[in-house]
Order: C-alpha cells, then sequence, then structure tokens
C-alpha cells in the first residue's frame, strides 16, 4: 500500500506543479532549492548502498569466475540493445524529419545559448585510453563525493575479490556490510517520502522559467524524441519478457514507481536506490542488481543513444544537410564510444552533439535550439535510460539462470505492487 500511495502523491505532485509553473511562473522558479534538496538527500544515499551491496553479492557467493562471465555477457547485452537504440532513432528521425522547417525559430536563438554551445564545441573529450584509465579511483572516498559509480562499482569488485580471499576472518566486515545494506534501503524508504515534495517543485521550477509556450516551437522534435523512446521501450520490453518469460503488465507495474520519479526530476540518480530495491525484490539477485545498473550508466545509456542519434539528423536537416547512410552510421559509431566518455556530466548528451557536430565542421545552430528545451527532453531520455538497465538486470539474472520466478510471482501478488 505504501508503494501505491507514494505514486499517488507523485502524480498529485507532478499535476499541481505544472499548474504553478503556469500560473505563478515567478513563484515557481524560487522552488529550485526544494528540488535540489531532494536530489542532494538521495545522492547521500547511493554510495553507501551501492558499495554494501555490491560487496555482499559478489562476496556472498563466493565465485570469481561468474563475475567475469557476468561482465562479458552484461557488455554483449549493453552493445545489442546500444545498437537497437540508434536505429530506431535514426529511423524515427527519417521519417518525422524533426529539423525540416524551423527556419523561423533558428533566427530568434538568444546569443546567450550560442556562446553556451560554442563552449560545449570546444569541450575536450575523454580519449578510449582516458576512459580506461579514470574507471579506477585514485581515492573511493574522493569517487563516493563525486557520485562516480563506476570507480565505485570497480572498487567494490576489488574490495569483495579481498573478503572472499581472506575467507572467515571477513565475517565480521560482512556482517557490518548486512546490516548497512538494510539500513540503506530502510534510510531509503524515509528519502522517496519526500519525493512529491522534490517531483512539484523540479517540475514548477522548469516550466516557471521555460514557460510552457516553449513547446509551441519545438512540438515537432519533443514529439519525434518521446515517440522514437515510447518505441524503444515497447521493443525492448515485449523482447524481454518474450525471453525471460514474465509477465509484462507484471513488469510495467514494477517499473512504475522509479520511471515516475526518473521522469519527474529528469535525473536517474533519484530514482536509482528505488530501481535497486524494486529488481531485488522482483527476482534478480543483489549481484546482479549492483553490478549491472551502475555499469549500465557508463555503457548503457539508451535513452541518451537515441536522442544524439536523433540530434544528429535534427541539427543537420535544420540546415539543409542530407547525410548519406554512410556518413550517418560513422557518426553514430563515434558518439557510441564518445557518450561515454563523459558519462555523469552535466548535460552530457549535448556535450557529445556540439563536439561532434564541431569537430565535422557543421553549424551549431541546432544544439542552441535543443539547449532551450533540453530539460524536457532529458525527462524523456533519463527515463528510458533507469527503465532500460532495469531491464538488463532482468535479462542478465535470466541468462544466468538466476532470476527467482517464485520470490516474482510472490511480489507480484503482495499488496505492496
Amino acid at each position: 500500500m505504501q508503494n501505491i500511495k507514494l505514486t499517488r502523491y507523485i502524480i498529485i505532485s507532478l499535476i499541481l506543479g505544472i499548474i504553478v509553473g503556469i500560473l505563478f511562473p515567478a513563484f515557481a522558479v524560487k522552488l529550485s532549492p526544494l528540488a535540489m534538496m531532494f536530489l542532494n538527500m538521495v545522492k547521500m544515499i547511493i554510495a553507501p548502498l551501492l558499495f554494501a551491496t555490491l560487496v555482499i553479492g559478489i562476496a556472498g557467493h563466493g565465485d570469481i569466475k561468474s563475475l567475469g562471465k557476468i561482465g562479458i555477457k552484461t557488455i554483449v547485452y549493453f552493445e545489442v540493445v546500444t545498437i537497437a537504440a540508434l536505429i530506431i532513432g535514426l529511423g524515427v528521425g527519417h521519417f518525422t524529419q524533426p529539423g525540416a522547417g524551423l527556419e523561423n525559430v533558428t533566427t530568434n536563438v538568444s546569443s546567450t545559448y550560442m556562446d553556451a554551445v560554442t563552449a560545449m564545441g570546444h569541450t575536450t573529450h575523454s580519449s578510449l585510453r582516458d576512459l580506461v584509465v579514470n574507471i579506477f579511483p585514485s581515492s573511493v572516498v574522493k569517487s563516493m563525493a563525486e557520485g562516480n559509480l563506476l570507480q565505485i562499482v570497480v572498487f567494490s569488485l576489488f574490495f569483495a575479490l579481498a573478503i572472499c580471499a581472506v575467507g572467515q576472518k571477513a565475517k565480521p566486515m560482512m556482517d557490518l556490510l548486512n546490516s548497512l545494506s538494510e539500513i540503506m534501503f530502510k534510510f531509503t524508504e524515509y528519502v522517496m517520502w519526500f519525493a512529491p515534495v522534490g517531483v512539484f517543485a523540479a517540475i514548477a521550477s522548469t516550466i516557471g522559467s521555460s514557460g510552457i509556450g516553449i513547446l509551441k516551437n519545438y512540438v515537432k522534435i519533443v514529439f519525434s524524441l518521446y515517440f522514437a523512446l515510447i518505441l524503444f521501450l515497447i521493443f525492448i520490453i515485449i523482447l524481454v519478457c518474450k525471453i525471460v518469460k514474465i509477465p509484462i503488465s507484471g513488469l510495467i507495474r514494477v517499473l512504475k514507481d522509479p520511471a515516475l520519479l526518473a521522469f519527474s526530476t529528469a535525473s536517474s540518480e533519484a530514482a536509482l536506490p528505488k530501481a535497486m530495491e524494486q529488481m531485488e525484490r522482483f527476482g534478480v539477485p543483489k549481484n546482479i542488481v549492483g553490478f549491472v545498473m551502475p555499469t549500465g550508466y557508463t555503457f548503457n545509456l539508451d535513452g541518451s543513444t537515441l536522442y544524439l542519434s536523433m540530434a544528429v539528423l535534427f541539427a543537420t536537416q535544420l540546415v539543409g544537410i542530407d547525410l548519406s547512410l554512410q556518413h550517418q552510421l560513422i557518426i553514430m559509431f563515434a558518439l557510441m564510444f564518445t557518450s561515454k566518455g563523459v558519462a555523469g556530466v552535466p548535460r552530457a548528451a549535448l556535450v557529445v552533439l556540439a563536439g561532434t557536430l564541431s569537430s565535422l565542421n557543421y553549424p551549431l545552430i541546432g544544439v542552441a535550439i535543443l539547449l532551450g528545451i533540453d530539460q524536457i527532453l532529458d525527462m524523456g531520455r533519463t527515463t528510458v535510460n533507469l527503465v532500460g538497465n532495469c531491464i538488463a538486470t532482468i535479462f542478465i539474472a535470466r541468462w544466468e539462470n538466476e532470476f527467482d520466478y517464485d520470490k516474482m510471482n510472490e511480489y507480484l501478488k503482495s499488496k505492496d505492487i
């Protein structure tokens, strides 16, 4: 019943936030600190929760060889799904032509946006070598303070392997981590009750600052992106449910709370603790949840990847450039790697897009237009990033023959859903 009530409160807060943003924009903008307070509360949960659950999952099994298999399978799954996201983004972009016929919009782009985009275009992207080097933290305290999930995962993996090697002498540490895990999940429950306030403030301040009228000029790109994102979700949910043999309606009911939270706050981090908890209760083992989800936020950004493929078409269509299929594939291949190199950077998708277009000597006016509505677009792609990683944990668990169907059925039958 608690989850039902929380969902109801979040939906009400979402609607109220839209109303307040439209009717009282000046007041709504002043609510942004409440949204930031909620997001900060969530961020303080993630590092200890992730560390405890991942170490327990790996060290608890004591099977080091299985970790390598899970890692390989996870990367294979990520790349296959990423290609699917790119294809859907390109396909819908060609079908809807989001950048065509917007000449009147380009003349109204402010110099502030153009200056910001020019700065993005000169951002230095990480090379593949730098990406690999940066995976390994110089200080786990710094990694936790900065919220670098992949570095926390790497530290947790080595920590768990060391516990396995020490054996019985490490039992007190395992007991401590088990307690920490339980405490952090309870901590998450408390923080989630502040979600309606955070959602209300985030939506109200977004609409108050940009205005609902901003959608009139950009309805084509907004519609195109959300249509592609929904199409991708339908594809991946139906495919995985058929392969794993789980009910589609049950999966949707499990994902609705974290997805709604991610959408309304435009923050994957806000929904991550709730999503991890839901996946564990749904039947995915802790070690797979703890490994796949944070790794996915570097290597499996389905929503962002789909957005980038469409954004490239939008930016080139806007200025009348007709990209050949070969040229599109080359750009998409490059984006698959450069997007991973800036994971966690604010407005990362726009940074990657601006840098790519700049390196190819394409005009950046399209990026400037997208910057004006990026918050609205970010809500959709963030939600798909989260849902995509949740579904990845289920698929990998089934691939490893570790998905607990009895636990899933029990959870779906419970009154909590």
